[in-house]
């Protein structure tokens, strides 16, 4: 019997029944009913569905005895009620972006009168983060930290952002770069506009919307966490001003340049700087970029020598500020 592909009909106004039917049609051109039901293996009765297709003009019953049946060109019995699904569908997604422009006017996030909110469990704080970066227009900030809501960074979604033309600055905590995969997700999102900066130890997880919103992200435990809302008040521009004395004395990262000129250091030594800075153990730097220990210490101790430095951080430290200085000269 030949292959036929099997799926779901049900964009064209089949029932499932209906669609497996049709399939063993399509499959067994002028096959009659005891020879298709050989090979049916649904319980529904195939008669009813053979019927139903013949009644919908998707099936030719033809007039010999025993009755054989051959199915209508798919394209051509088909193609018009998938065209009329797919005007339904485009009428939903339009419906549903006036329905989005409604819901980002929610008072909740634009009513003055409370200026705190505490937002309670793990899918109640991930919305309002989601619902922050929908609301940013012109920049966000960040103080990121483990651990992650959702077990992982957001560096889908910083990109979604960046791509919709927000600045974005982020201070990273040198734990949030040993978790897996940080340092590709860090260039990724460097790469895409982000300015990324690093301090051992971060007071507080954080992200600010335009000077007008904010997300205090409290530790997330058992119960999934918790997390405070803050419009417009007093101690959301103190926390914008932390967020400022904070970036001026981090470290910049740039783990990965889209095109180094020549005389600037390859990508492999950038991403080296990177880790430097953020102070991780020779273990954690091997397994971000992915050789073995002892690989990732004869590169340390390489970059070391090279800039006459005492002490890994030293070296990281001392690699950036050369290579700023170079990026502001002629």
């Amino acid at each position: 019997m030949p292959t036929h592909p099997e799926g779901d009909l049900d964009a064209a106004g089949l029932t499932a029944v209906e669609s497996a039917a049709y399939e063993l049609v399509v499959a067994q051109p002028g096959a009659t009913a005891a020879d298709l039901d050989r090979s049916w293996i649904r319980s529904e009765p195939l008669r009813d569905a053979l019927g139903a297709l013949a009644a919908a003009g998707l099936v030719v019953a033809g007039d010999d005895d025993p009755t054989t049946y051959t199915a209508v060109d798919p394209e051509v019995a088909l193609d018009a009620p998938i065209r009329a699904y797919e005007r339904r569908l485009q009428a939903a997604r339009e419906h549903l972006h006036r329905l989005a422009a409604v819901h980002r006017t929610d008072p909740s996030l634009t009513d003055s009168t409370a200026v705190l909110e505490v937002v309670s469990g793990r899918e109640a704080v991930l919305e309002r983060l989601h619902r922050l970066r929908r609301t940013a227009e012109t920049e966000i900030l960040c103080l990121d930290k483990p651990p992650y809501l959702d077990g992982a960074g957001t560096t889908s979604g910083g990109v979604e952002l960046l791509g919709r033309g927000v600045r974005s600055r982020t201070i990273y905590e040198r734990s949030s770069l040993e978790q897996p995969g940080a340092l590709h997700g860090l260039e990724q999102l460097v790469a895409a506009g982000q300015q990324a900066r690093v301090l051992p130890t971060l007071p507080l997880k954080l992200y600010l919307a335009d000077g007008r919103y904010g997300l205090l992200i409290r530790r997330p435990d058992d119960e999934g966490g918790s997390a405070v809302l803050l419009r417009p008040c007093a101690l959301l521009d103190a926390l914008g001003h932390l967020f400022e004395g904070l970036w001026r004395s981090a470290l910049p990262l740039q783990p990965s340049p889209a095109a180094p000129p020549n005389h600037r250091p390859p990508v492999e030594h950038r991403r080296l700087i990177a880790l430097l800075l953020s102070g991780l153990t020779d273990e954690a730097i091997a397994r971000q970029l992915g050789v073995g220990y002892r690989t990732a210490q004869r590169h340390i101790a390489a970059l070391m020598a090279s800039l006459g430095a005492r002490t890994r951080f030293q070296a990281g430290v001392q690699a950036a500020r050369r290579e700023e200085r170079e990026e502001h000269e002629p």
